[in-house]
């Protein structure tokens, strides 16, 4: 089930010319995203070992881990050796790959999944409530996604029934005020 979802994504390459990705970027078709995804679940599946564990041993979020195994994070140079520690079935050319900044995505079948079309349905009729919050606390702008952490937990809710906990943690990135003399890269039609 999650090959055949991991590799509808990487139809999306087949439509891009391979000259106009950067080689910076590693692309949906180049490796498939789903057959590195497919290798890299395997070599986690090998060691036994939950995100959480993982993740821990890494001192990393358990969503960065998990995104990191399914190829949609880059693994920063100075990080390789303790994650090839940690997870040790991952192939040189692998690792090679996940150094490459990814083509980060999903395919939209993914909404279809219960688990993530609920959590995405908690977002959209949240959002008007989530984003009047955001501006009454910090002003007119938006959290990032870049600059960002997240998490899965649980806790136990008071009739003693397991509860799910997503934690997005971003930084506010505030909308500014356009003042043209501030523009350091000004329209080449400005006066």
């Amino acid at each position: 089930m999650l090959g055949l979802a991991l590799r509808r994504s990487s139809c999306i390459a087949s439509t891009v010319p391979r000259r106009a990705l950067a080689p910076a970027t590693r692309s949906f078709a180049s490796p498939p995203i789903g057959d590195l995804a497919e290798r890299l679940m395997a070599s986690k599946k090998a060691t036994g070992k939950t995100f959480d564990e993982i993740a821990d041993g890494l001192g990393w979020t358990n969503a960065y881990t998990c995104q990191l195994l399914l190829g949609q994070a880059q693994l920063k140079p100075a990080s390789r050796a303790k994650f090839s520690a940690a997870v040790p079935g991952i192939s040189a050319e692998d690792l090679d790959t996940l150094e490459v900044a990814p083509m980060r995505g999903f395919d939209d079948e993914i909404l279809k999944e219960p688990n993530v079309y609920r959590t995405y349905e908690a977002i959209t009729h949240y959002g008007n409530a989530i984003k009047l919050l955001i501006n009454e606390k910090f002003g007119d702008g938006i959290m990032s996604a870049i600059d960002f952490y997240f998490t899965v937990g649980s806790t136990v809710g008071k009739q003693g029934e397991r509860r799910v906990v997503l934690t997005f943690n971003g930084k506010f990135l505030p909308h500014i005020e356009q003042n043209a003399a501030d523009n350091t890269a000004p329209s080449p039609e400005a006066k």
